[in-house]
């Protein structure tokens, strides 16, 4: 696969579906629609195809990817649920809260899913695509962002096909993701205690930050992560003149998060704007302030990131 539009287009029906099933039923990768982000789908149970995953976006081998399931059932064939797990995902599966928790000794996926780890990241996904792809195929699926490691994103096909056009097999285009960030990852340890991994769309009450030691136990972890490849400067109400200034609220910018102040609509829009900033002509890119509450805290942990 080389050249412009190298990797395939699939529309995102019945027949663009079950085209994308028989590509990863032969090992193949697929980057497919999720309410949060497009992930780079491949099944989890091949150690060949993993591997796959990790070449496409020169990703790190040692941070572990999140694998979708159809729902608790499946879950329950490769991490071991407490009880508190099962009320997590009674409550908010399916949807954007990925669950770390004990690996099954007989769960037989692909070693590299967990780079090594004792624990499993699984998440139940809510976008109808990803549930028909899911119900589509016998295995599960591993699916990190659609994009190179360390850069931005992707809530389009063609943010996908953008960076990784010609690497990957196929991409289902299901238009733009409505969340727009990542899942929240919780590890439920055996205690009932609550870890929080990574901010996203739904806060739990009572999970408490990870300690920040430096181990990754899941995805969004390492300290640069969402880059834009340019220097990114927060909390600006004015922008240099080469900057790409993106606005939020009263501060309108070259793209705006949300001029209504909406923090959702922020959270759905800011790797658009990212992108957009990236695309620019001008060197820099300058963020407005965002509050940090609320879905808020999520967007300023990307931000920081992509800043690192």
């Amino acid at each position: 696969m080389t050249g412009k539009n190298a990797t395939e287009v699939l529309a995102s029906d019945a027949e663009g579906i079950a085209r994308a099933a028989a590509i990863l039923e032969r090992g193949g990768l697929v980057a497919v629609p999720t309410e949060t982000v497009y992930g780079l789908a491949a099944r989890a149970d091949s150690a060949e195809a993993v591997t796959r995953i990790y070449a496409a976006k020169d990703r790190p081998d040692f941070n572990p990817l999140i694998v979708h399931v159809r729902d608790f059932d499946q879950a329950a064939r490769y991490a071991q649920a407490s009880d508190c797990a099962l009320k997590l995902m009674e409550a908010h599966w399916p949807g954007p809260l990925t669950l770390v928790l004990p690996l099954r000794e007989d769960a037989q996926l692909a070693p590299a899913v967990t780079a090594g780890l004792p624990t499993l990241a699984l998440r139940a996904p809510a976008h109808p695509v990803m549930q028909h792809l899911l119900d589509a195929v016998d295995f599960p699926l591993a699916a990190p962002s659609a994009n190179r490691s360390g850069f931005i994103s992707p809530t389009t096909a063609e943010h996908v096909l953008a960076s990784l056009d010609g690497r990957i097999d196929a991409v289902i285009d299901g238009g733009a993701c409505e969340a727009g960030l990542e899942s929240t990852i919780i590890a439920v340890r055996e205690d009932g205690t609550l870890h929080q991994l990574r901010p996203g769309p739904i806060t739990l009450k009572g999970a408490v930050a990870a300690d920040g030691d430096g181990s990754i136990e899941a995805p969004g972890q390492l300290a640069s992560h969402y880059a834009p490849g340019k220097p990114l400067r927060l909390n600006a109400a004015t922008a240099e003149p080469d900057e790409f200034h993106i606005g939020f609220g009263a501060v309108a910018g070259d793209c705006s998060l949300s001029l209504a102040g909406d923090l959702n609509e922020a959270a759905a829009r800011l790797y658009d704007c990212l992108h957009q900033g990236a695309a620019s002509v001008k060197p820099r890119i300058a963020v407005a302030p965002v509050p940090n509450r609320g879905i808020g805290a999520a967007i300023n942990d990307r931000l920081a990131r992509a800043a690192a």
